[in-house]
């Protein structure tokens, strides 16, 4: 098992959860179905209405320029 590296493959929010990143989450491969905050699989496996509410909202970041820990 490979070694995680903060920054890297993680880090901490503001409420000091762990947060996964893009790159953890493409050398796992596939959406886990969680709705990851990084998820670069675009909620594939996410359920409705979960992952729409999940897309709107990376849209609405990526148009305004924020990002919100989740």
């Amino acid at each position: 098992m490979q070694q995680w590296i903060e920054g890297e493959h993680y880090y901490k929010n503001e409420q000091g959860l762990f947060v996964l990143t893009e790159k953890f989450h493409l050398a796992r491969g596939y959406c886990c179905g969680n709705g990851c905050k990084h998820c670069p699989f675009d909620y594939e496996n996410v359920f409705e209405p979960k992952k729409s509410a999940l897309l709107k909202k990376r849209a609405e970041e990526q148009n305004t320029g924020t990002k919100k820990d989740s």
